[in-house]
Order: C-alpha cells, then sequence, then structure tokens
C-alpha cells in the first residue's frame, strides 16, 4: 500500500462509522470518511458471520489486495472501512474486486473501473 495504511485503532473504526458516507452492494459494504492525513487508511471488518477463521482471512485478504492493486483509482486523504457480508463468502477475487470498485464509484471517487452489481 503505497498511498496508504490500516486502520487499526478502534475509536478510528467507530468514527468513520459515526460521521462517514455509506454505500452497500451484494458483498461489501463501504463507509468513507475524510481525515487530515495526504493518505488513505483502510479498515477491513469481516465477521464471524462470514465463516470461520480460515474463510475470514481469506475475504480479508482479498479485500486488501483488490484495494491494493486498485489504490491510484481512489481519491486521497480518505478513511475507508469495508465491511464483508456472509454473501462475500467463497466469492472470488474478481468479484470482490468488482464489488469494491462499484462501491469507490458509487462514493464518487476518481477514476472509476467498475462493473455493475446490484443491490
Amino acid at each position: 500500500m503505497r498511498y496508504s495504511e490500516s486502520l487499526k485503532k478502534n475509536r478510528d473504526f467507530q468514527q468513520v462509522y459515526r460521521h462517514g458516507t455509506s454505500q452497500s452492494n451484494r458483498y461489501l459494504v463501504m463507509y468513507v470518511l475524510k481525515n487530515q492525513y495526504n493518505k488513505n487508511r483502510l479498515g477491513i471488518s469481516v465477521s464471524k458471520k462470514v465463516g470461520n477463521s480460515v474463510v475470514r482471512h481469506r475475504v480479508t485478504r482479498l479485500i486488501r489486495e483488490s484495494y491494493r492493486l486498485n489504490e491510484s483509482a481512489f481519491d486521497k486523504s480518505l478513511d475507508i472501512v469495508v465491511i464483508a457480508r456472509p454473501s462475500a463468502k467463497g466469492r472470488s477475487y474478481q468479484e470482490i474486486e468488482s464489488a469494491l470498485l462499484h462501491l469507490a464509484g458509487r462514493h464518487h471517487m476518481a477514476g472509476e473501473k467498475n462493473e455493475k452489481i446490484s443491490d
């Protein structure tokens, strides 16, 4: 992640949930909030409803990699929290990437390279 780092603290997640805007699709929910830094901070949340730890970590890796490879398409100075829905379990990299880019487009971030995923 060249232009970003991770959101780690609970209070940072809570601030994005409280003050940020959210969009969702079939596989993911994305909250976005402007920050005062010159880089993005990405937080990923995958609950036990999605599956066991192996499944949750796989979904987390897919989301992180999708973001990393498309990072230049996102505006800067954003706190982004991505929440995986239970339907994300067993999805391919392409499906997760498409869902992530779709949500970036719905948040009006620059450089939209996305496909339609219905709600």
